[in-house]
């Protein structure tokens, strides 16, 4: 006999959570895409944050959606690794790449220490 055992839905604030994370994750990776085809030292310190806020983004949205009990500890980082990547942004206020990238994630980082204060 098999006992089938579903997950309980995810919450809006959790679903909003992982799609701001997923969002920010491909931004990410199409402005590190941007910055590698502009070259120069200033952009490898801008492609540092770009990577590890691309990385730290996945890593949030797939253990929120296997309901990890380390889901509000890794959006806490997220949260930071996201406002780091932002700032980093920012320092190419000319670029609208770079501007919608800080937006992307400005936005996760929102939704990301919502989700770190709340009970998973």
């Amino acid at each position: 006999m098999t006992q089938s055992r579903t997950m309980p839905a995810m919450s809006k604030e959790m679903q909003d959570c992982v799609d701001a994370c997923m969002t920010c994750h491909s931004i990410c990776e199409e402005t590190m895409s941007s910055c590698m085809q502009m070259g120069g030292q200033p952009q490898m310190q801008i492609m540092r944050a770009l990577m590890d806020c691309a990385e730290t983004t996945r890593m949030c949205a797939d253990m929120m959606m296997r309901r990890s009990p380390m889901s509000a500890e890794m959006c806490a980082m997220c949260a930071k690794a996201c406002e780091m990547c932002a700032e980093a942004c920012m320092s190419m206020p000319d670029d609208p790449q770079m501007m919608r990238c800080a937006e992307a994630c400005r936005r996760c980082a929102a939704t990301c220490r919502t989700m770190a204060g709340a009970t998973m």
